[in-house]
């Protein structure tokens, strides 16, 4: 069986969302932020970095941890007093690890450039905080070193000055020209919000990579300002992400919506932008004029960027999991260009990344499920709204933060599942080429009384339906006889009846 890749591309213990990818001498680097299983707030760990050469995207390599956040200057010289960063949402913690340490600011979603100096420069903010601070290194994935603050031209720090907006999520973008861009900014989710800090922006910067060249200018409209507009429904929320194509200005960035990402086009890198449509959406709301109500998956935000490799288009993304916001994971799906250059919606798949369709045959892990609802209907991904009412994508305990030198090691894999499945709940898989299947494999856990029902496609075609009587807190595998498939069908799993499962892996045989 031939090597292939599937969502999330990552490994099932890594939480990397906010994905930022980027070509640099032949392979895709892909930057984001770094969250922790069962973390009680957004990124808690240190950045770290993954990259595939351009031409085989199915084989990631861990670069490592390549900056950490004690690095940053306003993290040092803590009062070990100070109490621990508390959660800002109401969340159930679980695990006393998945706290912060005392008084660590956590580091948000970055972006990384090559410079006119041929060195690479890291652009975050630090939570809540209103500066971005830069760092510098000198080969895409190496150990990063702080430099500074991007800061007005008398040396005080963007965001710091009054009147300044709280600069967030930075996106840096070097034109063909050699102007540098950067981009910085969220804004308010709901009509009734008025927040006078916030709000997108766009500025250039001077040589050094830190210091303004031109102040900050607004850019994209907000809630308020989309009203009535081509943006209505869509306006800008935060997640500033730039792309020259074809001579045009792509601008990507996570809407109102939160579960969507969205893009613009200009002729300008700083002006003059039109809605251009959503690219992705983590429930496939809006495919097919789906509305939210009928989301494929639980929702919550989504964050990341689109990059070219090897002639083939991508957006990167991130899911949820664990029933919150905070442990989050990086996907990818091919995108497409039509001939006045609109990019259509991409479908959310099991292979995004994968040449094409995954094989028809053997072992899969449950967990790149692209599909996972029940009764046709999820909700957003927080422990009060899901309860035990919905699926689940989790892992155990147990199996949770491997050290650095184990992962360099290959010598840990936690193990991830699909969690509390009863009555109703449909889990798909797309794509599969299929060469005469006849047999699938489930291993699963709990307790059921009632039976699993397979589909292709539309989930009206029935190939297969097994009766369950499980009783078991270990794995144990259950086998369905399906009809023939061949050719590249979708597969789905429904379960029916009184049951409370856990799903491990799928064994698919001709």
């Amino acid at each position: 069986m031939k090597r292939q890749v599937y969502n999330p591309y990552m490994p099932s213990f890594e939480y990397v969302p906010d994905g930022e990818p980027h070509l640099f001498e032949g392979r895709i680097y892909l930057y984001g932020s770094h969250d922790r299983f069962d973390g009680a707030e957004f990124c808690l760990n240190d950045y770290v970095c993954y990259s595939a050469d351009e031409k085989d995207l199915t084989d990631w390599k861990y670069e490592g941890v390549i900056y950490r956040k004690e690095q940053d200057p306003r993290n040092q010289n803590i009062p070990a007093d100070t109490p621990p960063n508390k959660p800002k949402f109401n969340v159930e913690v679980k695990n006393e690890n998945s706290l912060n340490p005392p008084g660590i600011h956590a580091m948000w979603a970055p972006d990384v450039v090559k410079g006119l100096d041929g060195r690479y420069y890291l652009y975050y903010c630090l939570d809540y905080l209103p500066e971005i601070a830069v760092a510098v290194c000198d080969s895409p994935a190496g150990q990063y070193e702080f430099i500074g603050f991007v800061r007005h031209a008398d040396g005080t720090p963007l965001g710091r000055r009054e009147g300044d907006l709280i600069q967030f999520d930075p996106g840096i973008f070097i034109d063909d020209d050699k102007t540098i861009y950067l981009y910085s900014g969220n804004a308010p989710m709901h009509k009734d919000q008025f927040v006078p800090q916030k709000g997108s922006q766009v500025m250039t910067l001077c040589e050094d990579m830190l210091t303004l060249a031109t102040e900050p200018r607004h850019l994209m409209p907000d809630i308020h300002e989309a009203e009535g507009t081509e943006y209505d429904g869509h306006a800008f929320f935060e997640a500033s992400s730039i792309r020259k194509i074809n001579g045009r200005y792509y601008f990507v960035y996570s809407s109102v919506r939160s579960h969507e990402l969205c893009y613009a086009v200009s002729d300008r890198p700083d002006e003059g932008y039109h809605f251009g449509g959503t690219l992705v959406d983590i429930g496939d709301v809006f495919l097919n004029d789906r509305a939210e109500e009928e989301a494929l998956n639980c929702l919550g935000n989504t964050h990341g960027g689109i990059e070219c490799a090897n002639g083939q288009w991508y957006v990167f993304y991130h899911r949820q999991t664990n029933r919150t916001n905070f442990s989050r994971q990086g996907c990818a799906e091919k995108i497409y260009f039509d001939e006045t250059g609109k990019i259509a919606q991409a479908e959310v798949t099991s292979c995004g990344l994968n040449s094409g369709p995954l094989q028809g045959e053997g072992i899969y892990p449950a967990e790149i499920a692209c599909q996972i609802n029940r009764n046709g209907k999820q909700v957003h991904s927080n422990p009060l709204v899901m309860k035990e009412d919905y699926p689940y994508l989790t892992q155990d305990i147990e199996d949770q933060e491997p050290t650095p030198e184990l992962l360099e090691q290959d010598r840990i894999q936690p193990v991830m599942y699909i969690k509390n499945i009863k009555d109703g709940t449909v889990v798909g898989y797309k794509y599969f080429m299929f060469d005469n299947l006849n047999r699938v494999t489930l291993r699963i856990r709990g307790e059921a009384e009632g039976r699993i029902s397979l589909f292709v496609d539309t989930q009206q075609k029935v190939i297969g339906q097994i009766p369950v009587s499980v009783f078991s807190e270990e794995w144990v595998p259950v086998t369905v006889n399906t009809e023939s498939v061949q050719g590249v069908h979708a597969l789905y799993f429904r379960f029916e009846g009184n049951c409370q499962l856990d799903f491990l892996t799928f064994t698919l045989e001709s």
